[in-house]
């Protein structure tokens, strides 16, 4: 038979491959993190007629006589090429602008996915359209990220208990340039008590004498008689250190009607330089405060708003990045799975060598209709030349059947 007619049932099976693919990224032209496919071809092996032959001397040498026996697929590529945000103004849907996938996981096993179109179940965990819970680094004790991730929650019922005031750092500047015994300078915060109650109360700086203050912590400076009264306590700053002294004081703070507050006064952030006063008096504690909204932000944080005014981080989205992200397994429902050419996930945050988060919005697909549309009448076009080599191929068996009538 004849070599060409195999070689057109090769062409044509190929190119029945790049139709299939084609039509699956059409299919997928508004598939929210849909990464499109590509198909590329390779000959395969060629038959040798005659080999090749070096020069002699009195003849020169001959290049190898070979006839291809037609194509085969080389790749079917995946582009994980950035495609445009469309805005959506929904808090939970997300997108990453830049390298990185998210997170989810269903049992023990972990997928990853740019389709950023989460979900709150009834448990709060956040979920994709499949249910599939998307994973997020937990917080330490002191508000850092941690290197552990897992599931993440958001309790809309969450309620933030009282905290009651036991330290008042202060920061800021006292003008050294401010004249001695004249007029104080005064800041008001909210100090919580015991039973979770908030007071207002005001803390004064009066200057008494070359680098020394006094502090008046809820107690005038002035007493009835006009008379200066007993600061609550004394600063002293040297110049040598750039410290005020004592850096800390321990103080109960009498408010009326309740039993003392025990706060530490903490002064290693505050300074004394020319110009003006701007001391800042930053009281810990918080009335309770029931979970009222929340946002994720840039960097993946999610912040939960509470009724209190308190911002909390209620975890940190984990996005992975590989080595080679064409090498990951397309896993359907916009997943993807690692492979073993796709290298192992190398998970942080937003921003750490990954890309940044955009709430509100959804990366569309990255098909471009008017390539595919191309590349489609390209695949046609050979598909149909295959026939043809396959037709000829037949009518020259015909003309060799003929001979004998």
């Amino acid at each position: 038979m004849l070599r060409s007619m195999y070689s057109g049932i090769s062409g044509m099976k190929n190119f029945q491959t790049k139709l299939d693919v084609i039509g699956n990224n059409i299919a997928n032209v508004n598939t929210y993190g849909f990464k499109k496919g590509r198909v590329t071809f390779k000959d395969t092996m060629n038959q040798m007629v005659s080999g090749a032959s070096a020069s002699q001397d009195n003849r020169g040498g001959k290049n190898p006589t070979q006839v291809g026996l037609g194509s085969t697929l080389a790749t079917i590529d995946t582009i994980h090429t950035q495609s445009s945000l469309q805005t959506t103004g929904r808090s939970l849907d997300l997108a990453i602008s830049g390298d990185g996938y998210f997170m989810v996981k269903q049992g023990d096993a972990q997928f990853y996915t740019r389709a950023g179109n989460f979900y709150l179940d009834d448990n709060g965990s956040l979920v994709n359209g499949d249910g599939y819970k998307v994973q997020a680094f937990t917080l330490n004790e002191d508000g850092t990220t941690s290197n552990q991730f897992g599931d993440v929650a958001v309790n809309v019922n969450a309620v933030l208990p009282p905290v009651t005031t036991d330290k008042i750092s202060i920061s800021g500047n006292l003008a050294s340039n401010s004249v001695n015994n004249g007029t104080p300078f005064t800041q008001q915060v909210q100090v919580i008590d015991n039973t979770g109650q908030a007071h207002r109360i005001d803390v004064h700086f009066a200057k008494t004498g070359d680098n020394q203050w006094g502090v008046y912590v809820n107690k005038p400076v002035k007493k009835e008689d006009g008379t200066t009264d007993t600061p609550t306590t004394t600063i002293t700053y040297n110049t040598e250190t750039k410290k005020f002294g004592p850096t800390t004081f321990s103080t109960p703070i009498n408010i009326e009607g309740i039993d003392p507050i025990a706060v530490e006064l903490d002064f290693n952030q505050l300074t004394q330089e020319a110009g003006s006063t701007s001391a800042l008096v930053n009281p810990n504690g918080n009335t309770e405060g029931a979970l009222e909204s929340f946002n994720i932000g840039s960097s993946g944080e999610i912040n939960g708003v509470y009724s209190n005014g308190l911002v909390r981080t209620l975890g940190v989205l984990a996005l992975a990045k590989f080595s080679n992200s064409s090498g990951l397994t397309k896993a359907g429902g916009n997943l993807f799975q690692e492979s073993i050419n796709s290298g192992v996930a190398n998970i942080n945050v937003a921003g750490e060598g990954r890309g940044s988060i955009a709430a509100g919005t959804l990366e569309m697909s990255n098909v471009d209709l008017s390539e595919e549309f191309t590349e489609m009448i390209s695949a046609q076009r050979g598909f149909q030349a295959n026939t043809r080599i396959i037709t000829t191929s037949d009518e020259i068996l015909q003309e060799l059947v003929n001979l004998k009538r």
